[in-house]
C-alpha cells in the first residue's frame, strides 16, 4: 500500500513540475509577445514621426507612444521619441494653454521616469550620501551620456510648461533645470542644434535677478552653432529682444527667418517651417507685444 502512495505522490509532483513549467513557458510567451507588439508600435510611432509636418501624424504618433509606453515605462528609446514629440505637439500645434501645459507636463514626466528608473542612475543615487535633493542633484551631475536626450526633454518641457507659471516656481526649479543643462553641455553641447544653450537663452530671460545679458550670450551661442536652425532666432526675438525692448532688431531678426528656405536641412525641415509661421505670428503681434 505504501508502495502506491509513493507512486501517487511522485505522479502528483510531476504534474506540479509540468504544470509550473507549463505556465513558465506562458509566461516567456505573453513577455515575448509583448515585447514585439511594443516593437511593432515604436516602428509605427517613428515613421510618423518622419511625417510630423502632417499634424495628424505626430498626434497619432503620440497616441500609439502613449501605448508603448504604459507597457514600457523605464524604455529609454520610448522616452525619447515620446517626450520629444509630445514637446512638439505642445509648442507647435496646440493653442490651448491647458492643452499645451498638460502636454509639457506628461513630456517632463516620461522623460524623468526613465532616467529615475535607469540602473546606472539609481546607483549613483543611492551611493550618494545626503538628503534626496542633493542624491538627485548629484546623480544628474554625473549622468552618463546615454541619458542626455531623456535629460534634455525632461528640462525642456519642465522649462515650457513653467513659462506662464508665477516666477517663484521657475526659481524654485532653477537649481535642477541648470544641473541637466550644465551636465549635457559637458556631455554634448550641440545637442539637438545648440539645444541646451537655447534652453539657457530662453531661461534666463524668465528669472528674475539674472544679467539679460546672459540670456543674449547663450542664445548668440545657439545661433552660431547652427544658424539653419530657425528656432534659435525666433526664440530669441520672442525671449531676448522682447526682454531687452529692442522692437527694431526683434523685427529684423524674424524677417530674416520668415525670407530663408526651410528646407536648407531636410532633418529640420518640418521645425523650420512651423518656426516660420510663429515668426510671422510674433511679428503681427509686434505692436502688442511691445506697448
Amino acid at each position: 500500500m505504501k508502495k502506491y502512495f509513493v507512486i501517487i505522490h511522485w505522479l502528483l509532483n510531476c504534474l506540479l513540475i509540468l504544470s509550473c513549467w507549463s505556465c513558465s513557458n506562458k509566461k516567456l510567451e505573453i513577455q515575448e509577445a509583448r515585447s514585439q507588439n511594443v516593437e511593432f508600435l515604436v516602428q509605427q510611432a517613428k515613421q510618423l514621426w518622419e511625417q510630423r509636418s502632417d499634424s495628424n501624424s505626430v498626434i497619432k504618433a503620440n497616441y500609439i507612444l502613449g501605448l508603448a509606453n504604459d507597457v514600457e515605462k523605464s524604455n529609454k528609446d520610448i522616452a525619447k521619441i515620446y517626450s520629444q514629440s509630445l514637446f512638439f505637439q505642445g509648442m507647435f500645434l496646440e493653442d490651448d494653454k491647458i492643452k499645451k501645459d498638460s502636454l509639457f507636463l506628461k513630456g517632463t514626466e516620461v522623460a524623468k521616469y526613465s532616467i529615475l528608473n535607469d540602473s546606472l542612475f539609481k546607483s549613483n543615487f543611492n551611493e550618494t550620501i545626503g538628503d534626496e535633493d542633493f542624491k538627485m542633484l548629484y546623480a544628474l551631475s554625473i549622468a552618463p551620456k546615454e541619458l542626455v536626450p531623456s535629460m534634455y526633454w525632461w528640462a525642456t518641457n519642465k522649462l515650457w510648461y513653467l513659462n506662464n507659471k508665477p516666477a517663484i516656481e521657475r526659481i524654485n526649479h532653477r537649481e535642477l533645470l541648470e544641473v541637466i543643462m550644465h551636465r549635457i553641455i559637458a556631455l554634448e553641447p550641440d545637442f539637438l542644434y545648440g539645444g541646451p544653450y537655447r534652453f539657457f537663452g530662453i531661461f534666463y530671460s524668465r528669472i528674475p535677478g539674472v544679467e539679460i545679458s546672459q540670456s543674449k550670450s547663450y542664445f548668440e551661442k545657439a545661433i552660431n552653432s547652427y544658424p539653419d536652425y530657425f528656432g534659435n532666432k525666433v526664440q530669441m526675438s520672442e525671449f531676448y529682444y522682447q526682454k531687452a525692448e529692442n522692437k527694431n532688431l526683434f523685427q529684423n531678426q524674424l524677417s530674416s527667418v520668415i525670407s530663408k528656405e526651410p528646407t536648407i536641412n531636410p532633418e529640420i525641415t518640418p521645425e523650420n517651417v512651423f518656426y516660420q509661421k510663429r515668426a510671422i505670428s510674433l511679428l503681427d503681434q509686434k505692436e502688442t507685444l511691445f506697448e
